[in-house]
């Protein structure tokens, strides 16, 4: 199968060199075209602009930064689709958004792409795990759309779950994100807790060990959180406007989530004291600095 691939970042490059390996045609488009040609190595072919892959792509892999991204990058002028009849040369037969966008937008975006299989498919694992191959993908769109492209997606994942209609996949993006962030807001008060308390919180991770506090989180963020200096995971801004979506659905859907708008507080305070491209672990210092506590 010949795909075509949006937005080769820290994310997108090692996804298209998996589906390389894989033995699949890759065009690949960004709007830093140096990034695309740093796969020209590894086999990926470069294009100047999405709209050429419409010719030559049966589907188109999308994982830009939000929603106005995605939507400049199918219906923008030189976009896929960009307005021009459908009777001209278009093979693509799958739109797949690995963005993390709003499920409103995904579900606008698919209305207008009549005749295209829709999927959104959000991922979790972060660098770490498109690099390993490991990532998991949450789907939503038609049931044959996704089986459809299953064997693509696990070029790069080690799980794909078909959530539902067009905007699922989107909506259960944000409840991971709803569930992280708010456990890493609390583990950074715990270890605010321990360390005013006297405790080492460093210990927190042995302490909690195999108790029902204990998670990939905790064992993760813990050291971060205490000892400062490791390689970043996450970043403030992402979460914060992941976080802003969360509210928005939140108040379309009608949904209370007190404790998710506290910890979108928290993040937007975290950017305003200028924590935008900080670790996540930069909880702690939100929490902490205001009060004169500086990290350990």
């Amino acid at each position: 199968m010949e795909i075509g691939f949006c937005g080769p970042g820290l994310m997108g490059a090692p996804m298209i060199r998996h589906l390389l390996r894989a033995g699949h045609t890759v065009y690949v488009w960004n709007r830093t075209r140096a990034k695309a040609e740093a796969l020209i190595a590894d086999g990926a072919t470069v294009v100047d602009t999405p709209r050429e892959l419409a010719a030559c792509c049966d589907a188109v892999l999308l994982c830009v930064a939000d929603a106005a991204a995605v939507e400049e990058t199918v219906f923008g002028a030189e976009g896929l689709l960009s307005g021009v009849p459908m009777s001209e040369p278009n093979r693509v037969r799958w739109i797949v958004d690995h963005s993390s966008i709003p499920p409103a937008a995904t579900r606008a975006f698919a209305q207008r792409a009549p005749g295209i299989g829709w999927i959104d498919a959000p991922v979790s694992g972060g660098v770490a795990g498109a690099n390993a191959g490991t990532l998991a993908i949450m789907a939503g769109g038609a049931e044959a759309d996704v089986e459809a492209v299953k064997p693509l997606l696990r070029a790069y994942a080690a799980r794909v779950t078909h959530m539902g209609d067009v905007g699922a996949g989107q909506t259960t993006k944000l409840c991971n994100q709803t569930i992280v962030t708010a456990t890493l807001a609390a583990i950074a008060e715990a270890v605010s807790l321990a360390q005013r308390s006297g405790i080492d919180a460093a210990k927190l991770t042995e302490g909690l060990a195999g108790g029902w506090a204990d998670s990939v989180l905790l064992q993760i963020f813990v050291p971060r959180m205490t000892q400062g200096g490791l390689a970043p995971i996450g970043a403030f801004r992402t979460f914060q406007k992941d976080l802003d979506t969360v509210a928005a659905t939140a108040y379309e859907t009608g949904t209370p989530m007190p404790v998710s708008s506290t910890v979108q507080q928290l993040l937007r305070l975290g950017a305003a004291m200028g924590l935008g491209e900080a670790d996540l672990s930069a909880f702690i210092d939100v929490l902490q600095t205001p009060h004169g506590v500086q990290r350990q």
